[in-house]
């Protein structure tokens, strides 16, 4: 196991959110994951997370979501660490690679998406193509307001883990 972890669980209070924050963007998400501390390993980390997400506000997760770019951009709605910035780059590569009609689709996508919701569509994008992606976010227009926040957050939560155990491998 990598030192991110002990290191990590040592830090002050303030700078130990600071360092985890770009896994999921919502500060009160880091500042229930820092006090559950001392985490003894990755196991008890995704605990710790699930635990955490569990506990937030509408609120906090619309802070998260903000955190990420639209499916096939590169700038978040709000300024996000170099850290969070190049996990987004990786998790949407299959997305940003692709060019023409696909892009076009997407880009209306995200557009009718973000009428509907008020807010950028959220995605677990790593493994999946950009038609998974793209019948995804179409299937996803249908849900009400409530349904379409517990999806994103649950996909919120997803991205969440999967940055996590990069977090600890770095």
């Amino acid at each position: 196991m990598s030192e991110a972890l002990p290191r990590w669980n040592r830090l002050p209070s303030q700078q130990a959110a600071d360092e985890i924050l770009p896994c999921c963007g919502a500060k009160a998400w880091a500042e229930k994951m820092v006090a559950q501390r001392p985490i003894a390993d990755e196991t008890a980390l995704l605990a710790a997370c699930d635990l955490a997400c569990k506990s937030l506000a509408e609120s906090d997760w619309l802070e998260a979501f903000r955190s990420h770019p639209r499916i096939g951009e590169t700038s978040a709605q709000a300024p996000t660490s170099a850290r969070s910035a190049a996990w987004s780059r990786e998790e949407q590569w299959s997305v940003a690679t692709k060019n023409g009609d696909m892009k076009m689709m997407l880009t209306e996508g995200n557009r009718a998406y973000e009428q509907r919701f008020h807010r950028t569509f959220i995605i677990c994008a790593t493994g999946k193509s950009a038609r998974e992606i793209l019948d995804s976010l179409r299937r996803r227009l249908r849900n009400d307001d409530s349904t379409e926040l517990y999806e994103a957050a649950e996909q919120q939560r997803q991205i969440t883990h999967l940055r996590l155990k990069k977090w600890l491998s770095a």
